[in-house]
């Protein structure tokens, strides 16, 4: 995949941009070096220099050859674009992240819809370049002048933004990256699409069912109407995604939303952040399994709903036998842990504990969460250690003494399953629970027998 030239010229003028699109750097350096002048030139029609069509083409040799002659990595195009939008257009992630390396200038418009590069890299579809982009705005006076935030939500001549055009082409990773970055969900567009649509509107319109999961765990909002008075419902019925429609209806039960407003959400380390994004994909992965169920649309869920759980329980048993258990669910094993005080507990409560945050009425800011065993305000997460950490202290002789940091309780998971009914600090938080997954919520009070369809009722225990 690149571009093609439009250049009728002969001679060494044709040969140049011939070798620049099939990255023959020998030519090059040797054309270079005969007429300097070679590397400003452009071809007749689409005025693409070199730069241009080394980018297009993916040749980073040519691309690193000619950076380094002083070939200026901002140069346009007859359509105003530059070597790095064809880059992000084309994929081409190494000569991308070459020209950003060379100060490509990040905020530049073409003239054809006034985007720039992260828009292209959007609207086709390719991850790497839009994290690169991103990554380069964070540091690039553009963070300075405009604003990060702004620029992520940076919008072209039709009013739309880059995580329109992400959701219009069902590019649900770009949905997701964008939408971590600080891309406003709710945002309407101009006209493009329809007038007034939403990423939502754009996902549904487009039939792209990972987007549409996408959006709405980030908080997108289901009876936002269009200049037509639409609701993202309306365009899916209108052009027959019914599963779209299906996760979509006002009346279907609500989705867990990412708690972004809370400070310390953003400030989570990539594991902690990977944790709790996987516990609210589970939860939402439930809710759409019980809105599809019984319709002909139940196998458009994700394939992870059918292969959890199936054939490793066992295996999950014995590893989870020696873990510490969750002091609320007393269902999953403690996986993170709050920093202030050093209480634990699994990703599904402490998303659970998050997302139910009330904001202040006084204000309508949001208040961070306190922690459900001491009460003090959570204000950072980590993820927690697989085993207890015990400090030996010396004694008397060749005796040691343990000291063992205060935990949650180590219970297998068949102490867990009996112990459960006996929490009643947590009844408000674990109510909250109900709405995630049956291996989330809490459990139905009776054990599967060995027969088909027998159960048997827990055993009565006293517990110290």
């Amino acid at each position: 995949m690149g571009h093609g030239l439009s250049c009728s010229r002969d001679g060494d003028e044709h040969d140049f941009f011939r070798a620049a699109q099939a990255g023959d750097v020998d030519a090059l350096d040797a054309l270079l070096a005969a007429d300097p002048a070679l590397a400003r030139r452009a071809t007749i029609y689409d005025r693409l220099t070199a730069l241009h069509v080394a980018a297009a083409n993916g040749c980073l040799p040519a691309v690193d050859m000619l950076l380094a002659r002083a070939v200026r990595p901002d140069v346009v195009d007859r359509r105003k674009r530059t070597p790095l939008m064809l880059a992000a257009t084309h994929g081409h992630i190494d000569c991308a992240l070459a020209l950003l390396r060379a100060g490509a200038n990040i905020l530049m418009f073409d003239s054809v819809n006034a985007r720039t590069c992260l828009h292209h890299a959007a609207y086709y579809g390719h991850a790497d370049c839009l994290r690169a982009i991103l990554a380069a705005a964070r540091t690039t006076p553009v963070a300075d002048s405009w604003g990060f935030v702004r620029f992520v939500n940076v919008r072209d001549e039709h009013g739309a933004t880059p995580l329109h055009v992400a959701a219009r082409q069902g590019r649900p990773e770009c949905v997701h990256l964008l939408l971590e970055s600080g891309a406003i969900v709710s945002a309407p567009t101009g006209s493009y699409g329809f007038p007034g649509s939403t990423a939502l509107h754009l996902a549904a319109r487009g039939g792209s069912l990972e987007c549409v999961r996408e959006l709405l765990a980030w908080g997108a909002d289901r009876v936002h109407r269009d200049s037509a008075g639409r609701i993202a419902y309306s365009v899916a019925m209108k052009r027959g995604h019914g599963a779209c429609a299906a996760l979509l209806n006002p009346a279907a039960a609500e989705p867990m939303v990412w708690p972004s407003p809370l400070k310390f959400i953003g400030e989570l380390g990539a594991d902690a952040r990977a944790l709790l994004e996987a516990a609210l994909a589970e939860a939402n992965r439930e809710r759409e399994k019980k809105i599809l169920k019984g319709t002909k649309y139940s196998d458009t869920s994700s394939p992870a709903l059918t292969d959890a759980g199936a054939g490793d329980d066992g295996d999950e048993v014995d590893d989870q036998e020696d873990e510490e258990v969750c002091s609320i669910c007393f269902e999953q094993a403690c996986s993170i842990e709050v920093e202030d005080c050093g209480h634990r507990m699994c990703a599904a409560c402490t998303l659970a504990l998050c997302c139910h945050s009330k904001p202040n009425p006084a204000t309508l800011t949001l208040q961070p969460p306190a922690c459900p065993f001491c009460r003090s305000c959570i204000s950072r997460l980590v993820v927690a250690d697989s085993k207890a950490k015990a400090v030996a202290v010396p004694g008397a002789g060749d005796e040691t003494e343990a000291e063992e940091k205060p935990a949650s309780p180590r219970l297998s998971r068949r102490r867990s399953r009996r112990s459960r009914e006996g929490s009643s600090s947590f009844k408000g938080l674990s109510s909250a629970m109900g709405s995630l997954s049956s291996k989330i919520g809490r459990g139905s009070g009776r054990l599967a027998g060995d027969g088909d369809g027998a159960f048997l009722d827990k055993l009565e225990h006293d517990l110290p």
